[in-house]
C-alpha cells in the first residue's frame, strides 16, 4: 500500500514547481493525475484532502471500478479508447484525451445523442508517427478536425499528444511544433472546435512540455506515486 503522507508531499511539490513553470510561461497549467493501477483508495484520499481535483485513468474497466461521482472529481480518459467501450463512460468523463479516428467519433457521438450531451474531447497526435501509438499524423491534424465539424455532441478543445520516447534534449524540435500546431488549431476555431487546452507532459517531460510545447494541462503519474503496481 502506497504511504498516503508521502503521496501528499509529492503532489504538494509537484504543484508548487507546476505552478511556478506555469508562472514563468505566463499561463495556468492544470494538473491530471495519472492513476492507472493506483487503487481507488488513493482517489478518494486525493479527493477528501482536497489535493487536485483532475485524475486520468488509461484504461475504461479500471474507470468503472473507481468512479465515483460523490468525489467531486473531473475524470478523464487519457489512454487509447476503443469503440465498444465509449458506452460506458459517456456522461461521467471531463475529457476524453485520445480521439484519432472517425469509427470513435462516430460512436462518442451516438452516445452523446442518446443521453443528449455534450461529450469534450482532444485530438490525438502522433508526433513522431510511432506504429506502437494512436494518434493522428501531424500532417493530417486539420483535415481530420474540419471532419469533426459534422458532429453536434463532440466539442474539440484542444489536442493532445505523447511525446516520442528519445532523450529529453532530442523533444524540443517536437515541443515546438506541437506548440505551433496548437497556434494553427486556435486561428481555424469555430463552431465545436476550440483550442482551449494543450496537452503534453508527464513526469519525465513536463517542464519541457510547459517551456517549449506550450502545455497548460500535464498528466503526472510516476513523479506521485511512484512506478505503477503491475
Amino acid at each position: 500500500m502506497l504511504d498516503l503522507s508521502v503521496v501528499e508531499s509529492n503532489i504538494l511539490k509537484f504543484k508548487e514547481e507546476v505552478n511556478k513553470l506555469a508562472g514563468n510561461a505566463g499561463r495556468d497549467v492544470k494538473i491530471v493525475a495519472a492513476t492507472k493501477t493506483q487503487p481507488k483508495e488513493l482517489i478518494e484520499f486525493i479527493a477528501k484532502k482536497s489535493l487536485l481535483t483532475d485524475v486520468g485513468e488509461n484504461r475504461v474497466q479500471e474507470f468503472v471500478e473507481k468512479y465515483d461521482d460523490a468525489l467531486g472529481l473531473n475524470y478523464h480518459i487519457i489512454g487509447q479508447l476503443q469503440t465498444n467501450k465509449v458506452k460506458y463512460i459517456a456522461g461521467k468523463i471531463a475529457l476524453v484525451h485520445s480521439l484519432d479516428r472517425y469509427a470513435l467519433a462516430d460512436e462518442i457521438e451516438k452516445q452523446s445523442a442518446k443521453r443528449n450531451i455534450v461529450t469534450d474531447c482532444l485530438v490525438e497526435i502522433n508526433m513522431g508517427s510511432e506504429l506502437s501509438k494512436g494518434g493522428v499524423d501531424p500532417d493530417a491534424l486539420f483535415a481530420f478536425v474540419d471532419g469533426l465539424r459534422k458532429y453536434p455532441h463532440i466539442a474539440v478543445k484542444g489536442i493532445m499528444s505523447v511525446m516520442p520516447n528519445v532523450e529529453i534534449s532530442a523533444l524540443t524540435a517536437y515541443y515546438k511544433k506541437f506548440a505551433s500546431l496548437f497556434g494553427e488549431l486556435k486561428k481555424s476555431a469555430g463552431g465545436n472546435i476550440s483550442a482551449e487546452i494543450c496537452s503534453c507532459g508527464m513526469s519525465g517531460d513536463y517542464a519541457p512540455a510547459i517551456e517549449y510545447g506550450g502545455s497548460n494541462m500535464v498528466r503526472p503519474g510516476r513523479i506521485l506515486f511512484g512506478e505503477r503496481n503491475y
